[in-house]
C-alpha cells in the first residue's frame, strides 16, 4: 500500500477518505437504487403513468442544481482550500433532507420532491467535492487501484445499510405492516448511518491544499474569486482537449449508467413483477458484484491503462442491456435478469473507479477540486439526460420499459466509439504544464 501512496500520506488517512464512500453509498443504494425509488413512484405518486417521469424530473432538477454549482464550489475549494469544510456541510445537508423524508406519503407529493432535490444535490456535490482528494492521496501510476480501494469500500456501505433496511422491511413485513408504514422508517437508519460512517472522514483526513493569494477585493469577493476561475479554466479548455474528450465520452456513457442506478428497482418491478423483497436482495447481490469489480478492476486499470480498462467495461454494459431486455420475454427470464444485473454490478464498480481515476490524471493538482467539478457537472448533466429520457420513453409507450432500456444501451455504444478520441500519454502532459505555469504564477 505504501508504494500507491503520495509522500507524507498514512494508510489511516486511505482508509478515513474511503470511509466517506462507504458512508454515502447507502444514500445511493437505498433511497436512489433500491427501495425509496420504487416507493415513490408506486406509493407517493399513486402508479400514475406519469409517476416514473416524475421520479427522474425531480432527480433532473437536482443534477442541475449541481451543473450549475459545481465547478464554482471546486473553483472556491481550491482558491480557499476549503474542500474539508464544504465536504461537511454537503454531508449535513444530506443527511437531514434524506430524514425529512421519514415524512414523504401520498398527500406531500411536492414536498417529497423538493427532499429528494436537496438530499440529491448535497450528496451529488459532496461526491465532487471527496473525489478531488484522490490525486493528493495516491500516486499517478496508482490512481485506478486506490480509486478502486474507495469505491469498492463504498459498496460494502451500501451492502451495511441496505442489510438493515432489508432486516427492518422483512420484520416490518411480517407484523403486516406496508410499504407506507416502513419505507419511511428505512430513511432515517440511512442517514443514521452516512451521518456515523462519515465521522473518520472528518476527524483524520487532512485538507493538504494550501490557499492561493486573492485580489484585495473586498466582501463579494470570495464568489467573484471562483467565477473567475471557472472562467479562466473555460477560455483553456483547448490545452485539455483530452480532458474535455473524456468528458464527453463520459456523458453518454453515464447516461446509460446513472438510468440503471436510478431506474433498477423501478424496472425490476415493472417489467419482472418483483416485489419489495425481491427488489432489495436483487441489490444486495449487485452491491457485492460491484465491490468485486471495483476492487478488482482497478490493478487491472492500472496495468493496462485506463482508455482499454473503461473501454473493456463499456462493452460488457452493452452486453448487459441486451440480455436485460430479453429476459421479459425468454422463459428463464429471471434467472436471465439475475446474470444481468450482476453483470451490470461488476461493470458499475470498474466503470465509476476507472472514471474518477483517470480526471485525477487528466487534472492539473493545483485545481483539483475544480476540475472534479467538471467531471461531476459531466456526470451530473448525463444523470439528466439518461434518466429523463428513460421516463419520457416510458410515458410516452404507455409504460413500455424494454424500449426505454434499447435507448439506455444506445448511450453506451455512443460512448465507447468517443473514448477512442482520448489519448492519456497527451492529456496527462497538458495537466503537467498547467501545473507549471499555476506555481509560477503564483510565485510571481
Amino acid at each position: 500500500m505504501k508504494g500507491a501512496l503520495q509522500p507524507g500520506v498514512r494508510p489511516h488517512e486511505l482508509w478515513a477518505w474511503a470511509m466517506f464512500d462507504f458512508a454515502n453509498s447507502g444514500f445511493t443504494t437505498v433511497v436512489i437504487t433500491a427501495l425509496f425509488n420504487a416507493y415513490f413512484v408506486t406509493v407517493v405518486a399513486g402508479n400514475t403513468p406519469w409517476a416514473t417521469f416524475a421520479w427522474t424530473a425531480a432527480l433532473s432538477v437536482s443534477y442541475l442544481l449541481i451543473i450549475v454549482s459545481g465547478p464554482l464550489l471546486g473553483a472556491y475549494a481550491d482558491r480557499h482550500a476549503a474542500k474539508k469544510k464544504l465536504l461537511a456541510i454537503t454531508t449535513a445537508g444530506c443527511v437531514l433532507f434524506t430524514a425529512l423524508l421519514w415524512f414523504a406519503r401520498p398527500e406531500l407529493l411536492w414536498y417529497a420532491v423538493a427532499c429528494v432535490i436537496a438530499a440529491n444535490f448535497f450528496f451529488g456535490s459532496g461526491e465532487n467535492l471527496i473525489a478531488a482528494f484522490l490525486p493528493e492521496l495516491a500516486r499517478p501510476c496508482a490512481l485506478g487501484r486506490v480509486s478502486g480501494w474507495g469505491w469498492s469500500l463504498g459498496y460494502l456501505g451500501g451492502l451495511l445499510t441496505l442489510g438493515l433496511c432489508l432486516t427492518y422491511v422483512t420484520w416490518a413485513e411480517a407484523q403486516g405492516q406496508v410499504a407506507l408504514e416502513f419505507v419511511p422508517v428505512t430513511m432515517l437508519i440511512t442517514a443514521g448511518v452516512f451521518a456515523l460512517a462519515s465521522l473518520p472522514t472528518f476527524l483524520l483526513l487532512k485538507e493538504r491544499a494550501v490557499p492561493r493569494p486573492t485580489d484585495a477585493i473586498p466582501c463579494a469577493a470570495p464568489l467573484a474569486e471562483a467565477w473567475r476561475e471557472v472562467g479562466h479554466t473555460l477560455r483553456q479548455t483547448r490545452q485539455f482537449a483530452d480532458l474535455a474528450r473524456f468528458l464527453l465520452c463520459s456523458l453518454f456513457y453515464q447516461a446509460g449508467i446513472q438510468t440503471v442506478i436510478t431506474l433498477a428497482a423501478v424496472y425490476a418491478g415493472q417489467a419482472m413483477g418483483f416485489g419489495t423483497r425481491e427488489t432489495l436482495l436483487l441489490v444486495f447481490a449487485v452491491n457485492i458484484t460491484a465491490a468485486i469489480g471495483a476492487f478488482g478492476f482497478g490493478p487491472v486499470q492500472d496495468r493496462i491503462g485506463h482508455v482499454r480498462a473503461i473501454a473493456l467495461t463499456l462493452g460488457g454494459w452493452i452486453v448487459t442491456v441486451l440480455i436485460a431486455w430479453a429476459a421479459p420475454v425468454a422463459a428463464s427470464g429471471e434467472t436471465l435478469f439475475w446474470i444481468a444485473a450482476n453483470l451490470a454490478g461488476l461493470c458499475m464498480g470498474a466503470a465509476q473507479s476507472a472514471g474518477r481515476a483517470l480526471v485525477g490524471l487528466l487534472a492539473p493538482s493545483s485545481r483539483l477540486a475544480e476540475f472534479y467539478g467538471f467531471w461531476g457537472l459531466s456526470v451530473k448533466l448525463a444523470s439528466i439526460a439518461g434518466p429523463l429520457s428513460y421516463g419520457i420513453v416510458t410515458w410516452a409507450s404507455g409504460g413500455d420499459h424494454r424500449s426505454a432500456l434499447l435507448l439506455t444501451g444506445g448511450y453506451f455504444v455512443i460512448g465507447l466509439l468517443l473514448l477512442s478520441r482520448v489519448k492519456v500519454a497527451r492529456g496527462r502532459s497538458a495537466a503537467l504544464r498547467a501545473e507549471r505555469l499555476d506555481k509560477l504564477a503564483a510565485s510571481s
